[in-house]
Formats: structure tokens, C-alpha cells, sequence
């Protein structure tokens, strides 16, 4: 059984920064992708952020160059550090990790992030 849980969710200003975590208890597998997700009131589920085990990263165009994305394999942590925050980030950000190997997701309960002065 394996489990996600987030942390770092916050309120701050616009232009402040917030540093999520995400970490998996269980087996995910050596071979996983993780991802943030985030989803605003009344607004569709977006892809933020996503890191494969191989080391890539993609990023929505909304985010590029203020999100960083990273992992830390051997805690099975991924974290989405959120610099140069804006009104219009705020959401419930969602971590996500599929097991490559068997296609298994999971995905995490969600933490708040609320951008406003």
C-alpha cells in the first residue's frame, strides 16, 4: 500500500516563494514518474510540474522559470520548490507518482496554496 503525503502548502504574497514536499511511503519502484498537479476552485486540473527517474523534467508554460521540480530517490521525495509566486498559482497542489514498471498511481491528499496580498 502506498502512500503520498504533502507538505508546504501555505499563504504568502505574490512574489514570496513556498517549497511543497511529497513523500512516498511504500514501494514505487525504481522506475517512477512523479508530478505536480494543482487544481484552483472551478478551474480544470493542470499539470505543473513532472520528473522521471531517468532525470528529465517538463514544466507547464504558466510555471517555467519560477517552479523547480526535484527528487530525492533514496527518501522517495519529490519536492516543487514555487519562486516568484503569483495570484493566479493558488490551488490545491496535488503530487502524483506512477510506478513505471507496473502502472500503478498514487496520488496524494493535496495542500493548499494561496497567493494573495
Amino acid at each position: 500500500q502506498v502512500q503520498l503525503v504533502e507538505s508546504g502548502g501555505g499563504l504568502v504574497q505574490p512574489g514570496e516563494s513556498l517549497r511543497l514536499s511529497c513523500t512516498a511511503s511504500g514501494s514505487i519502484g525504481s522506475f517512477n514518474t512523479m508530478r505536480w498537479y494543482r487544481q484552483a476552485p472551478g478551474m480544470q486540473r493542470e499539470l505543473v510540474a513532472t520528473t522521471t527517474s531517468g532525470g528529465s523534467t517538463n514544466y507547464a508554460d504558466s510555471v517555467k522559470g519560477r517552479f523547480t521540480i526535484s527528487r530525492d530517490n533514496a527518501k522517495n521525495t519529490v519536492h516543487l520548490q514555487m519562486n516568484s509566486l503569483k495570484p493566479e498559482d493558488t490551488a490545491v497542489y496535488y503530487c502524483h507518482v506512477m510506478n513505471s514498471y507496473t502502472g500503478l498511481g498514487y496520488r496524494g491528499q493535496g495542500t493548499q496554496v494561496t497567493v494573495s496580498s
